[in-house]
């Protein structure tokens, strides 16, 4: 039987093919654009079908519609790897739980740990002349939970970018049980607009950049607004080694920076795991072959990306304790967004040589009850706090007052260099913390 025969025979409509699903299954629907609408949207109609049904999915981009159906949570449980602002707003209402994990473990997770999976339905593009089909935007750990599902289904999407590889971005036809089509839009995730504070952040993080350094970007505005900066700036030869591929890849690739020539490993190529951002960010993606998708055990390796020398990676957290505890997924115990690979490049940029991590966040920040300044330098975390890079594998926080440098550093020294960045109207009340805490050195 050839692969358009296959496809024929295996064609249904989403309604019939979430058929497959009984009560008590566990449905994956992958990573971000990944997640299926006709198929979502059908299993939703279900509701009075079916009993606890757990859906595990990677950072909602879009409204679940299973979890939309059911506002009382009597049928459909969401549970995510890493929280969107639709995911925390559901968490806030009892209706998302996470799971925790380093992100480059995740495929491993599936593997070794969750072992099945009953229903993965995803999202993916047309099918190639090979019977093929591209995990576009969403590889991170997609393959990994196909590999261990006992049904599969695929919904078909013309719109969606040919993603070329790197391991891992694709599902042929033969592993597949059905295949639904339905057109639905992209989700298209703009950058924030840098805020003055983001401008002053950047100044102290661009200058540090060397020739030919390879950058990794993390999730939110201060990432990208940087990285756009290094596409304005005078830098040559830049590389690309990241989880998530962001708008200012692009913008640097535009303006000559990003070639990947003096990379390590995938020399002249951007390695990424997923992407989010603008749809010519999109359009850039297809079908190009100075791209490569891969899986974050590959991407997210500390052993893989120090590879690359001056390795280089930038993301932003929630608050940081005098101890140079960083947490970045919680405010105590809400929980926010995720792990992520922040560790994972926090351990690898490190490693690597000339290589850098950069952790950023304000100074402070005003309470919106007292309108009091509240700082972002803590002496202790809150409690309840998720601790998202220890202590000991912090490197580089950044503020809009500066770099604290606390690889190597005592506790006194870590305290007296984060103060140092601290909001200044905020820091003789952190001495006395650390002085309490028996941190803080007096100068001789």
């Amino acid at each position: 039987m050839s692969y358009a025969e296959q496809y024929k025979s295996k064609l249904v409509s989403p309604e019939e093919a979430v058929k497959v699903v009984k009560s008590g299954d566990w449905i994956d629907y992958g990573f971000g654009h990944t997640k299926p609408v006709g198929l979502d949207n059908a299993l939703a109609a279900r509701k009075n079908e079916l009993k606890d049904i757990n859906i595990r999915h990677c950072l909602s981009l879009t409204a679940q519609a299973c979890i939309e159906a059911d506002p009382e949570g009597e049928v459909f449980t969401l549970q995510n790897w890493h929280f969107s602002g639709y995911d925390r707003k559901k968490h806030d209402l009892g209706r998302c739980y996470y799971h925790p994990m380093i992100f480059r473990n995740q495929p491993l997770f599936y593997r070794k740990s969750i072992k099945t999976v009953d229903v993965t339905m995803i999202r993916v593009t047309k099918m190639d002349k090979d019977g093929f089909f591209s995990l576009h935007m969403g590889n991170a750990a997609v393959r990994a939970a196909l590999d261990v599902s006992k049904k599969i289904i695929l919904e078909v999407n013309s719109l969606l970018p040919w993603a070329m590889g790197g391991s891992d971005e694709t599902v042929h036809i033969s592993e597949v049980d059905y295949v639904v089509e339905f057109e639905s839009k992209l989700e298209v995730i703009p950058p924030a607009a840098p805020t003055e504070i983001d401008k002053m952040i950047a100044s102290h993080i661009v200058p540090l950049i060397p020739n030919g350094a390879c950058i990794q970007l993390g999730i939110g505005g201060l990432p990208n607004y940087i990285g756009s900066q290094l596409a304005e700036s005078d830098l040559q030869d830049l590389g690309c080694h990241t989880e998530m591929l962001v708008d200012a890849y692009y913008h640097m690739y535009t303006a000559g920076k990003l070639t990947n020539k003096k990379k390590g490993i995938d020399k002249k190529k951007s390695a990424y795991a997923f992407a989010a951002g603008s749809q010519f960010l999109y359009d850039w993606i297809d079908m190009n072959p100075s791209l490569a998708s891969y899986p974050v055990s590959y991407t997210n390796a500390p052993h893989i990306m120090c590879q690359n020398d001056n390795m280089m990676s930038i993301n932003a957290c929630v608050e940081v304790d005098l101890f140079g505890q960083v947490s970045s997924e919680s405010s105590g115990p809400r929980h926010i967004s995720g792990t992520g690979g922040q560790l994972d490049y926090a351990t690898g940029a490190y490693m690597s040589d000339g290589g850098m991590s950069f952790i950023c966040c304000n100074s402070s920040y005003k309470d919106k009850k007292t309108g009091d300044t509240k700082t972002r330098i803590v002496p202790m975390l809150p409690q309840g706090s998720i601790v998202t890079v220890p202590r000991t594998q912090a490197h580089l926080i950044v503020t809009e007052y500066g770099v604290a440098d606390l690889a190597g550093k005592s506790t006194w020294q870590r305290a007296e260099a984060l103060i140092n960045i601290a909001h200044p109207d905020l820091r003789d009340g952190l001495i006395k913390d650390a002085e309490k805490m028996n941190i803080w050195r007096k100068k001789r």
